[in-house]
């Protein structure tokens, strides 16, 4: 006989679990119990959001679902944002909640919450546990569901009376899904639609990526003579430095590749799902009339066709179909398109000078040339983001961790999450003012957990990205966008970290190494010119085109 927070825990052991995320509640204390004696890290953290993005963050790093425990009510509200970027992100995840008890129900009890209709279209799947024997299904189902197809969060909601409550059951093996395979039939019908090309683009994305993904991903392109972009920050899927790499279709994308994307007769889609962001809105491609042919590649057969129709859809793992692609004799080779797209990347990556003694373009150029070639780069949203979209080199899979949900606060929980799964791995997070207040509590978490990141703050005073937004619709008509900050380096200090503050550019490679050799968590405070507002324009640029349009 055991208790079901024991039943859970157990689950959890078999199904590989090294680590889950919480923050404390009394509606789950026979979860906590359970996991007294187990052999799974329990990393407390300092706020519900801080706990679903680390389990995010986790998940996307792993492919394997990451793990949180919230409580009832506030605090299950509180992990709804990290749930959103697990569905808007692909990425497999499993949120544990604690619930009232089973004879309280339907009386709007003390933090009561129907998780089936407030998480029932964030999640994949979101249900409540009744019975203490039907723990090892539900958990299983959990994760079948979570990995398989699209991965996504689940939601399980744990009435503490079931929790605490004893049962004998049998234990369940974890689920074993097998993705969708590749035919010989499709890698043909896929190589016969790119020969019938003239331009063709690879779009190349998605969650179910590997390393070894990449590397046939390079292989496929360079026999192929394809140029391939990559979705909204998803920069890692191919070595940046490779010769057919093309840059990223995104938000703040560079201008010439949209264009090219636009003038392709063909794109090959693989694992990638084709969106606003990927299409500028739909500005690029329309779903009425893309004006050419879409090739794509999925593994679940729910998104193809969703909102582009495919002329050739295929259930497919992207990883094994470029494999098989990467293996296929190439038809014929558009290495003059190809180059003719690597050549507006390079011209992109070269740094326009922004206003003020620090420029974030130099010190991410800096950062690119120097931090070694796994080291982990997250970050949150914000126009300061777009610095490190634009200039920043990724030479590996599984080295960059940001949201393409676009939510706020990601990054340094997300950070936490990454050195400790890889402790050995340099891990650095970039955040803007906004976007660090948003989670910086969790440096609490950090120092606890001895997580030695590097967080580079870049520090303008603002909102930048709606401030941006405001001066081109209402000039002049600053409203809801300043911000008053502390001193963060004092802050990282306060919290048994390391703090720095950089005042002008050629004062950060030595700031950034005495971060590293600390050994702490590590703030470093860029002291920013809000006149820099993005990569391509400043404040009162922005402001005068804002007075024009008006």
């Amino acid at each position: 006989m055991r208790h079901g927070g024991q039943i859970l825990v157990d689950q959890l052991v078999r199904q590989g679990v090294r680590r889950v995320f919480s923050v404390p509640g009394e509606s789950f204390l026979a979860a906590l119990d359970g996991l007294h004696d187990a052999d799974i890290q329990n990393i407390v953290c300092r706020h519900e959001g801080g706990a679903a993005m680390m389990a995010e963050a986790t998940g996307k790093l792993t492919g394997r679902p990451g793990v949180a425990f919230v409580t009832r009510g506030p605090g299950a509200s509180n992990a709804s944002s990290g749930v959103h970027v697990a569905k808007q992100d692909s990425t497999p995840m499993i949120l544990f909640v604690g619930q009232i008890a089973r004879d309280h129900r339907d009386r709007e009890a003390f933090q009561e919450v129907d998780y089936r209709a407030v998480f029932g279209t964030v999640a994949k799947w979101a249900s409540e546990i009744d019975q203490v024997e039907r723990i090892p299904e539900y958990v299983s189902r959990a994760f079948h569901i979570s990995t398989s197809g699209r991965p996504g969060p689940v939601v399980l909601a744990l009435p503490e009376d079931m929790l605490s409550s004893s049962a004998e059951v049998p234990d369940l093996p974890a689920p074993a899904p097998v993705p969708p395979g590749v035919s010989a039939a499709e890698a043909a019908a896929v190589a016969k639609a790119l020969a019938k090309a003239e331009r063709p683009l690879v779009i190349a994305g998605g969650s179910r990526w590997n390393a070894g993904a990449a590397a046939d991903l390079a292989r496929f392109a360079e026999s192929w003579g394809l140029p391939v972009a990559v979705p909204f920050r998803r920069q890692d899927h191919m070595d940046n430095r490779h010769p057919n790499y093309a840059g990223d279709l995104g938000v703040g994308m560079n201008p010439k590749l949209g264009k090219r994307l636009q003038d392709a007769d063909l794109i090959l889609v693989l694992g990638a799902r084709i969106g606003d962001n990927l299409t500028r809105g739909y500005e690029l491609m329309h779903p009425a009339d893309p004006g050419k042919t879409i090739v794509h590649v999925y593994p679940d057969a729910s998104e193809l066709g969703r909102v582009f129709r495919p002329d050739l859809g295929i259930v497919a793992d992207a990883a094994e179909m470029t494999a098989a692609l990467a293996d296929t004799p190439a038809p014929r080779r558009w290495d003059d398109w190809a180059k003719a797209a690597r050549a507006e990347y390079e011209a992109w990556q070269q740094p326009k000078e922004t206003p003020g003694a620090v420029r974030m373009e130099q010190v991410i150029r800096w950062l690119s040339d120097n931090l070694p070639d796994d080291a982990v780069l997250t970050n949150g949203a914000g126009n300061y983001a777009a610095f490190l979209h634009r200039y920043f080199r990724y030479k590996g899979y599984g080295t960059q961790l940001a949201p393409t949900s676009g939510s706020m606060g990601y990054g340094f929980p997300a950070a936490i999450a990454a050195k400790l799964e890889n402790p050995g791995r340099t891990v650095v997070c970039l955040a803007g003012d906004g976007c660090f207040q948003m989670t910086l509590n969790e440096m609490s978490t950090a120092a606890q957990y001895g997580a030695a990141v590097i967080t580079i703050v870049a520090n303008n005073g603002q909102y930048g990205t709606i401030r941006m937004h405001q001066e081109r619709n209402f000039p002049g008509r600053v409203s809801g966008t300043q911000l008053a900050n502390p001193d963060y380096a004092a802050l990282a200090r306060a919290y048994g970290g390391h703090g720095e503050t950089v005042e002008r550019t050629e004062d950060f490679p030595a700031a950034y190494e005495r971060a590293r050799a600390s050994g702490l968590p590590a703030v470093i405070e860029l002291r920013l010119d809000p006149e820099a507002l993005s990569t391509s324009l400043t404040l009162s640029e922005t402001r005068a085109i804002g007075l024009k349009g008006a």
